[in-house]
């Protein structure tokens, strides 16, 4: 079985790859990711899962453009449902190199995080999965995340620590003041 898996950074990679890997399926990674800010942050994750993936023979497609002004378009004035329009764009386009690449099926990465909105991927994904003739590959890959994050501080890789879009560094770094009537 030929399995496209969307790629949104190398630590989030390990696990689901080993899991495909022991399940007899071959694995191909897809890098797509206009969501992540600033452009150095893009660079570091990408340049993080080319140096892991060649260091485990993952064969990639790279769609290496930084198209934040899409993500950008899609998220504003709907900020809340940023998340919504950011799988939606990743796995649309890993739906499509799928179909083209005649893959059997596609999954993602996003599905190993504890801090994704893991039913709305599976519901976009499964979507996406019909509307190109590609199943959607559920796995969830959460089980590992523990394993995945003690691999990834072993091989010394870079772990970053927001989801990548600049609404998330802003919820890391700038936390709400709470005013209190003194």
């Amino acid at each position: 079985m030929k399995v496209l898996l969307h790629i949104c950074c190398a630590p989030c990679a390990i696990y689901p790859v080993k899991v495909l890997r022991e399940k007899g399926m071959e694995v191909f990674g897809f890098f797509y990711n206009p969501n992540i800010h600033p452009f150095t942050e893009y660079r570091r994750r990408l340049e993080a899962v080319r140096d892991y993936a060649n260091s485990i023979n993952l064969r990639m497609i790279w769609r290496d453009r930084y198209d934040l002004e899409l993500f950008l378009r899609g998220a504003v004035f709907r900020e809340e449902n940023r998340c919504r329009f950011c799988y939606h764009t990743r796995l649309k386009a890993t739906a499509q190199i799928a179909k083209k690449g005649k893959f059997n099926a596609f999954t993602t990465t996003l599905l190993y995080s504890k801090f994704q909105n893991h039913e709305l991927i599976v519901d976009i994904g499964k979507s996406l999965g019909k509307e190109y003739g590609v199943p959607f590959l559920y796995e969830d890959f959460r089980v590992g995340w523990k394993e995945g994050i003690e691999v990834s501080k072993r091989l010394n890789m870079y772990r970053q620590q927001y989801c990548g879009c600049i609404y998330s560094e802003k919820e890391r770094f700038c936390k709400p003041i709470i005013k209190t009537d003194s």
